[in-house]
């Protein structure tokens, strides 16, 4: 493990005149897998948005919604994952007819997802656990060295969000995963930093913890 890949020094954001984050300190160091946990309205949102300001050019981001273009196709919604990296022209071109290496390094990530065989589909036909796959997909697409992720698998079962989550490790050394599945982030990651109002209230590594031990921190999934 290397020096810090991000660092928020006190930092604090508001929406609408209401304090959501107060007094944040916090250092992800290169190689950390972190999950980021605490109650609905804690600031974990807030702070995945303080994060990824920091270092947008290093992290590859999948939002808490999945953020798709309804009525594009699986291969289009995984490829604007690096719109910004192709020439103009290219896009263009690939908006009316992909490139056969794009149409094949898509389908590869898709593969990883599980969902080779929907690359033709219009995302909004897909089911909301296949849509937050697609989102995974093409962070993973993306290849920025961070992966920072806001309840990446929350509308997969748990067998199913434990292997989007290893893939997601597989080729992200660096993690930072906003969690509600107490299971999966004590398997998953290994350090667990809690919000309360606001506050970060607990910062351990996953090791020394339970589902006890962090109970008073989450509700439990209906």
């Amino acid at each position: 493990m290397s020096g810090p890949a991000i660092t928020l020094a006190n930092a604090s954001a508001a929406y609408d005149g209401r304090t959501v984050l107060r007094g944040i300190d916090l250092t992800i160091r290169t190689g950390e897998r972190v999950a980021l946990m605490g109650r609905s309205g804690a600031g974990k949102s807030t702070l995945i948005g303080l994060i990824h300001g920091q270092a947008a050019e290093r992290i590859a981001l999948v939002p808490q919604a999945s953020a798709l273009v309804r009525t594009l196709s699986v291969f289009h919604n995984v490829y604007m994952g690096r719109l910004d990296r192709n020439p103009t022209l290219h896009n263009l071109r690939n908006l009316v007819w992909p490139a056969a290496a794009d149409w094949t390094e898509v389908g590869r990530v898709l593969g990883r997802v599980g969902l080779a065989d929907a690359i033709r589909a219009k995302a909004g036909a897909l089911s909301g656990g296949q849509q937050q796959r697609v989102s995974v997909a093409r962070a993973l697409y993306n290849g920025r060295p961070i992966l920072v992720a806001d309840e990446p698998v929350s509308a997969l079962d748990r067998a199913q969000g434990a292997a989007i989550l290893a893939e997601m490790a597989r080729t992200h050394e660096t993690l930072v995963l906003a969690l509600h599945d107490v299971a999966l982030a004590l398997a998953h990651a290994g350090r667990i930093v809690v919000l309360d109002e606001g506050r970060i209230v607990l910062d351990a590594p996953s090791r020394g913890l339970d589902a006890a031990a962090l109970a008073p921190f989450y509700e439990p999934a209906a």
